[in-house]
């Protein structure tokens, strides 16, 4: 035989199972290669849903507060008149407007018998109104030549509801608004025992706390202070759906959307207080609408300002 002669390749076959290893092993691989083609394929960073704005409810304080509306009234008005009946007036030495102090010459009145009698302010305060001219008759009984502000004092009288009569007391503190005059400070003097059966209102003196001269009759409004609360938390009032079905906001919890039943309590600033139904760290939805549905996917984005 031929040493150096061509020798045919040797065919050897697999066994049956090392054949069903390597048919697993071409499958995984050809599925690998799928995943990683879709994978390439796919946007990486592609929308979960729509993008809502969001915030976390956190704690903040709220004051109660009750509303008066009245107007301003002198506390306390003296009237001027002389002792005696018939005395003429023969000098005004003050007038409507003026500020006094107790004991000031207001005006001169001549005497019957020759000489002159003075008329003094028996307080300091504000000239409210005069009647005093130069001839004119002045009488002990009849129209005050002067009437006095007793020491600039100025009272807001105002009516409040049933429901909030039980909330006021002596020495609240007010912000009273004055039409035409701004803002200035004042306290609780008196709160009525009764309310008026017609009208269900209640009567409430505010003390007005001012070196300023105010108009008498002047309509007037008292925000007073009747409580606070700073255990619950807040959020913006654009995020309180109130409806049919109760009082709700939408929150966000692993990127959808859950409607939440809540207590809503005082308002402030364009905040509302939650009683119930919230717990600090939740998040909200900052404007909650109809267009947000219960198990809605969504991209929270938090808001980086107050929503107003």
């Amino acid at each position: 035989m031929n040493p150096f002669a061509a020798r045919a390749p040797s065919r050897r076959l697999l066994t049956p199972l090392a054949a069903g290893r390597l048919a697993a092993l071409v499958f995984a691989l050809a599925s690998q290669a799928c995943l990683a083609a879709e994978e390439a394929d796919a946007p990486k960073d592609g929308p979960k849903g729509a993008a809502v704005t969001v915030l976390k409810a956190a704690k903040s304080c709220f004051s109660a507060i009750s509303e008066v509306s009245g107007i301003i009234i002198p506390r306390e008005e003296t009237a001027v008149r002389p002792e005696r009946p018939g005395l003429k007036v023969a000098e005004v030495l003050a007038d409507a407007g003026d500020t006094v102090t107790a004991g000031q010459t207001l005006a001169r009145l001549s005497l019957p018998e020759g000489g002159v009698a003075q008329v003094q302010a028996p307080v300091a305060g504000l000239i409210a109104s005069s009647s005093a001219s130069v001839g004119a008759v002045a009488s002990g009984k009849g129209e005050a030549l002067f009437s006095i502000i007793a020491r600039s004092e100025y009272d807001l009288v105002g009516l409040v509801p049933t429901q909030d009569i039980a909330k006021l007391t002596v020495n609240q503190t007010a912000k009273i608004k004055i039409v035409g005059g701004g803002e200035i400070d004042g306290r609780v003097r008196r709160v009525a025992p009764t309310i008026e059966p017609n009208s269900q209102l209640g009567q409430v003196v505010v003390a007005v706390t001012t070196n300023r001269r105010l108009l008498v009759n002047s309509s007037a409004r008292a925000l007073i202070t009747t409580g606070r609360s700073c255990n619950n938390v807040s959020v913006p009032l654009t995020a309180v759906l109130y409806g049919s079905a109760g009082t709700v906001v939408q929150v966000v919890r692993r990127a959808r959307v859950e409607t939440r039943r809540v207590e809503v309590g005082l308002m402030s600033a364009g905040q509302v207080e939650i009683r119930d139904g919230l717990q600090e760290g939740d998040i909200v939805v900052a404007r909650a609408g109809a267009l947000l549905r219960e198990g809605d996917p969504v991209r929270p984005v938090t808001a980086s300002v107050d929503v107003k």
